[in-house]
């Protein structure tokens, strides 16, 4: 269990679509709009969750072409995020929109993201614990999968809010944008290295 708990760790809290925009957000519109942003995050991820678990989302990927879809979807939005962060020169800015994303953003984000997939299935197909009682693994799963989640999430949301509420100095700020830009082109590259 300690090492199921220890995977879900460092499965989430690794640079990908759902905490970076979340820090984003956070950074964009403040807490309560990265409040809702994240209850859409989570609400996604249960969704994802739900489908690995039931099976769901092992058909729906057998389809040819929709791991592809996702992928490239998924790929696509980190590539123009990553270039956004970079090349915002000496501002914090991990996105920029009129209007923040919101409950319906969060959701539909983790609905098209290859990593909340990647992630719950291996989180739930693998790190098996009471074989003999796989419901009551699945649940104690998703509890400790949530006990993680949330801080997590919260705390990308609150480094987010904080970079907002700091006056950097202009280079230490092309810095961070370099730096998250960078990470999300490792992740982009991971995704496509995984793939093959």
């Amino acid at each position: 269990m300690l090492t199921f708990a220890a995977a879900v760790f460092f499965l989430i809290i690794t640079p990908g679509p759902g905490v970076l925009s979340t820090a984003g957000v956070g950074a964009g519109y403040g807490v309560g709009p990265g409040l809702r942003y994240v209850g859409g995050l989570f609400v996604g991820n249960f969704l994802v969750g739900l489908a690995v678990v039931s099976g769901l989302a092992a058909i729906a990927l057998a389809v040819p072409g929709i791991r592809e879809v996702l992928l490239f979807a998924s790929g696509a939005y980190l590539l123009y995020l990553a270039a956004r962060i970079a090349f915002a020169g000496a501002k914090v800015a991990f996105i920029s929109r009129s209007s923040a994303p919101g409950l319906w953003g969060g959701v539909t984000l983790q609905i098209i993201n290859p990593k909340a997939y990647a992630v719950n299935t291996a989180l739930f197909t693998g790190f098996a614990f009471l074989p003999e009682a796989a419901i009551v693994e699945v649940v104690v799963k998703l509890v400790i999968l949530n006990l993680i989640w949330i801080p997590i999430h919260l705390g990308w949301l609150w480094a987010g809010v904080s970079l907002h509420r700091l006056n950097l100095a202009p280079r230490t700020q092309r810095i961070i944008n370099i730096g998250m830009a960078l990470s999300m082109l490792m992740v982009v590259g991971l995704a496509v290295w995984a793939a093959r």
